[in-house]
């Protein structure tokens, strides 16, 4: 038996790693008969995935060749093995002679393929359980460095089996092909909608991968605007919704679910003044809530890396995440970057949310304050640069919505609305992939709900 890949663990000399012999010979024998077969290995295997040290060598030097335009079969391939001298690296002649002994059939290389990747990634799995047992004995290393280490490595190794490709461009149009003939059949948003159809229809949705700013003044209705729109998915796609709590506690946001849901307003509710009817209801409602897979999370102060721990723990019981909610941007901090240059340090937040929106494919609500100076304006309608603290949140985010209600300030009840609806706009006050604009909603301060005009 030929000595162990890159994978060299301390094991006895009767124990073997996983491993599929004749599924690396015959992807090794297509590679001697096929082009097509060689295009579609390169783009799904790496060198260290073979188990067999001469295997490596022999497939990294067919990927020699084919860089170097160099046609491909038994005879090229053992004078090029020759010439560079790196037969005996792959066992000898015999070795290429054995190759041809298999005939494979091409319609199941993809098949091949995956049985080497699924045995490749049992033995990167089995590696890092050493590796566990190996970090326990280390005391002069802190725990919370060891486990974060280890969950860094677990998820990449999750990200190694759901995309085992690099995609070419070839692969993309192929998809992108498919996927806008299919919509052509069934048209359909393109991105997770919020439920608010006008919104919507400027935003196609909200986006995998982008980091989405609902930004207002104090009391102007950002958390209910952002717990409607997780709602909403919830109700829509089954996706999960976790919900960062910066600044309300899990109990309160609790109250404002069975408040938009009841239609029982906040003042009842929290003062327990209840009819007879609203028990039932409420019942109800708790039972309907509780199967939705929603997460809230009220740790005060949390860092990127608290965020990215608790992602991964919920990926993994939950198998995808929908939306991320983080209420509010200002609260958070960077454990990395500890300056009293407030600014930077959320200058780097905004961009770790943006990659961390980016690496688990899902998108990013971020709630964020708004400076002052938009009180000292004759017209208050927000925009970009009233962002507060930092110009990075406008860089880094991909969609900006902006909060703006009237009735917020103006100070004569006559002038109030005679009902507890409230228009709001909501400024689409940047898109990098699409207009901008304004939507109009009515909230309904007494219940924090907001909802579609009819």
């Amino acid at each position: 038996m030929q000595s162990l890949s890159n994978n060299n663990l301390s094991l006895s000399h009767d124990q073997y790693l996983p491993h599929n012999f004749l599924a690396e010979k015959i992807i090794l024998s297509s590679l001697l008969i096929s082009s097509e077969a060689i295009e579609l290995t390169i783009r799904s295997i790496r060198i260290e995935t073979f188990y067999f040290k001469n295997h490596q060598e022999l497939y990294k030097v067919i990927l020699e060749m084919y860089n170097k335009k160099i046609s491909i079969d038994i005879v090229t391939l053992n004078a090029f093995l020759q010439d560079t001298g790196k037969l005996n690296l792959i066992g000898g002649t015999k070795v290429l002679i054995e190759l041809i002994n298999y005939v494979p059939n091409l319609s199941y290389l993809e098949e091949y393929i995956k049985l080497v990747q699924d045995k490749f990634l049992r033995r990167c799995l089995i590696k890092l359980g050493y590796e566990i047992i190996n970090s326990a004995y280390i005391t002069n290393v802190s725990l919370e460095s060891i486990f974060l280490n280890l969950e860094s490595k677990v998820f990449e190794l999750t990200n190694e089996i759901q995309t085992q490709t690099v995609a070419t461009t070839a692969d993309l149009f192929s998809n992108i092909f498919l996927e806008l003939k299919q919509k052509s059949l069934n048209p359909s948003l393109s991105g997770i909608p919020s439920g608010f159809y006008d919104l919507d229809s400027f935003t196609q949705g909200f986006q995998k991968s982008d980091l989405i700013i609902i930004a207002g003044r104090p009391s102007m209705g950002k958390t209910a605007l952002a717990l409607n729109m997780g709602l909403n998915i919830l109700k829509n796609t089954k996706l999960p919704v976790i919900f960062f709590s910066l600044e309300m506690s899990k109990e309160q946001l609790t109250y404002r679910l069975l408040t938009h849901e009841t239609d029982i307003t906040n003042l009842r509710l929290k003062s327990g003044n209840l009819y007879k009817e609203d028990w039932s209801l409420l019942n109800q409602t708790m039972k309907n809530l509780s199967t939705l897979p929603l997460f809230l999370d009220d740790t005060p102060n949390p860092s990127i890396q608290d965020l990215k721990s608790k992602l991964k723990k919920i990926l993994f019981e939950q198998g995808q995440i929908g939306l991320v909610i983080i209420d509010y941007l200002q609260l958070m901090q960077n454990s990395q970057l500890k300056t009293d240059n407030r600014a930077q340090e959320l200058s780097q937040i905004t961009r770790s949310l943006k990659n961390l929106a980016r690496e688990f494919n899902i998108p990013i609500i971020a709630l964020s304050q708004l400076s002052r100076s938009v009180e000292n304006r004759p017209n208050k309608r927000p925009i970009l640069s009233d962002l507060r603290e930092s110009g990075s949140i406008e860089q880094d985010a991909d969609l900006v919505l902006m909060l703006y209600r009237e009735s917020y300030y103006l100070t004569n009840d006559e002038n109030r609305s005679q009902n507890n609806s409230d228009l709001v706009e909501l400024i689409i006050t940047k898109q990098r992939n699409g207009p901008i604009g304004t939507v109009e909603l009515l909230f309904d301060s007494s219940r924090t709900k907001f909802s579609n005009l009819e």
